[in-house]
């Protein structure tokens, strides 16, 4: 009898926790856009320098170092990690640009897209077999782009990199699986792009606004510095949440972000939406619909592996 409770009470905190990643996740535009003047290429740098201070930091709280040092005596594992770091790199650098240009309804888009993409990599990468709704789905998806394409009479460069990116950092998160603990993989993949983040701060600095941090108030000196922790909290959360509830709930669960970024973009900061962007988005929403039916659909088929978080 008192494992009911317990396994309600475990799937309750689950939902909180997935749910509070994903709400984060969707409130990053606001939190960067209090960054301003610091722009998307300084951001990015001080994101990954801080993040593997930030981890460093878990690692000693969490007593995570026997595990850490577990994961680097082996090459294979390295490796992948190095992979991840330069994709993830990619997505957060591509999203920055997003988000301080103006293109927040963009970088909905393509976290509106990103479980379409898995489904299609896990098609021609893994060689699975999906259902005929899934197919369905990506049918309407590709429909949705070509419109944005075609009718807005532009092309939608920033969403599709952000899925590209995510939807490859995914499936190598898959190829590692459990071998890499979330605080373990963060820190590895932060490490990798230690060159690549010193060397942007030094271009930077060369530019006619210099660097920002510690010229801009005390303030901003303080929200620049809590990068890391913006980026790696929901991280921790979500993993936390995969862990307690199954991928139908996280299916569902993950569209919280860009359903509020799709709405900062719109309501608060004002974005152009013309009638054909207006139309290439209510068709990616009816692509997101026939999706989530087919997971309600293929939930009494047992639980499968949650997907990857966006970073």
């Amino acid at each position: 009898m008192s494992s009911v409770p317990r396994a309600s009470s475990s799937q309750t905190s689950g939902v909180a926790y997935a749910g509070g990643a994903y709400l984060l996740w969707g409130v990053l535009p606001l939190y960067f856009l209090l960054l301003v003047p610091t722009g998307p290429w300084e951001v990015v740098a001080w994101r990954v320098l801080l993040s593997f201070v930030f981890c460093l930091l878990l690692l000693t709280v969490m007593r995570g170092w026997t595990a850490f040092l577990a994961i680097i005596r082996r090459p294979k594992l390295l490796g992948w990690t190095a992979l991840a770091g330069l994709l993830i790199y990619v997505n957060w650098q591509v999203f920055l640009i997003g988000t301080l240009t103006g293109n927040v309804v963009e970088t909905s888009l393509g976290y509106f897209i990103n479980p379409i993409t898995t489904v299609l990599l896990g098609v021609f990468v893994l060689r699975e077999r999906i259902r005929r709704l899934q197919w369905a789905a990506i049918a309407i998806a590709s429909v949705a782009v070509v419109v944005i394409i075609v009718a807005h009479g532009e092309f939608p460069w920033i969403a599709l990199s952000l899925t590209a990116s995510f939807g490859l950092y995914g499936l190598i998160k898959k190829q590692i699986g459990p071998a890499v603990d979330a605080v373990s993989g963060l820190t590895l993949e932060s490490f990798w792009l230690i060159p690549i983040a010193v060397v942007q701060l030094i271009l930077v600095a060369q530019t006619p606004a210099g660097l920002t941090m510690g010229v801009n108030g005390g303030w901003h000196a303080v929200l620049l510095a809590c990068a890391g922790i913006a980026t790696a909290v929901p991280l921790l959360l979500f993993a936390a949440g995969a862990r307690r509830i199954d991928l139908t709930v996280i299916g569902m669960i993950q569209f919280i972000t860009p359903v509020m970024q799709f709405v900062i973009g719109v309501v608060f900061l004002h974005e152009p939406m013309p009638a054909e962007r207006w139309a290439g988005f209510v068709i990616v929403w009816i692509a997101i619909v026939v999706f989530v039916i087919d997971l309600l659909l293929a939930a009494r088929r047992g639980p499968r592996t949650a997907p990857t978080p966006i970073v």
